[in-house]
């Protein structure tokens, strides 16, 4: 049996992402994006509301960190959450709306 060519298995892939995708969106699945979001939100919004600079700036040295492990330059990581803390920091949600969310999905018009 002759193997797939890499475009072949690249398709292939692209399309069983898209479906699991779209399962997951099906279902109202959050992703790990999508939660990692909300969670450093919850965090810095928290750590501001406490007026908690110093732990605030702990975890930023620590997240900072992180990110120049993984080869990301440090002065634009700092730049990068310092802006989210900015934006943050007023506690209003930020995000945009999850429209497909919002409405009730009709499951028999999808079948």
């Amino acid at each position: 049996m002759a193997r797939k060519s890499e475009e072949d298995r690249n398709r292939e892939q692209r399309e069983r992402q898209q479906k699991l995708r779209d399962a997951d969106r099906k279902a109202r699945r959050p992703n790990r994006d999508d939660i990692a979001r909300t969670a450093l939100f919850m965090t810095i919004s928290s750590m501001a509301a406490r007026d908690a600079k110093e732990v605030l700036e702990d975890f930023q040295d620590r997240v900072v960190r992180m990110l120049v492990e993984q080869g990301f330059d440090e002065r634009e990581s700092d730049i990068v959450f310092e802006e989210l803390v900015a934006k943050y920091r007023t506690g209003d949600w930020p995000f945009r709306r999850k429209v497909h969310l919002l409405h009730p999905v009709d499951h028999d018009r999808d079948a």
